[in-house]
């Protein structure tokens, strides 16, 4: 088995190509153990060069918001009187600890996503 690490863009995409033509290969064979290795190294390569940071939190928010459409009086019993859910979402005042355990384990959203800092109006950082 030929395999070499990926150290370009070039090299990137030519095993995306061999990826795709190995879709189809057989679990426990050695099209598919070739498979198994080329994604483990383009998955790593992506980590590096391509990472995916978490939202904004306040955006996170909005997102799970219209996602499965709630509405402010739906953040209410996670976040507080609704005058404080609207402060949140015009980022006037900064998630607690208690908001995002209640909006991670209410709706789901990431806890990582809730925890990044967030750039107020004024442009500062949370």
């Amino acid at each position: 088995m030929d395999i070499r690490p990926i150290k370009s863009d070039t090299d990137y995409s030519e095993t995306l190509k061999e990826i795709e033509s190995l879709m189809m290969a057989e679990a426990n064979s050695p099209e598919g153990d070739r498979l198994d290795v080329l994604v483990t190294l383009v998955e790593a390569y992506e980590r590096k060069h391509y990472p995916i940071d978490f939202p904004d939190p306040i955006e996170a928010i909005k997102f799970r918001m219209e996602q499965q459409g709630l509405t402010v009086e739906d953040l209410v019993p996670v976040i507080g009187r609704k005058n404080r859910v609207y402060e949140i979402l015009a980022r006037k005042r900064p998630l607690t600890l208690r908001m995002i355990e209640g909006l991670h384990s209410s709706f789901s959203i990431p806890a990582e996503s809730l925890i990044k800092h967030s750039t107020h109006r004024n442009g500062q950082t949370a």
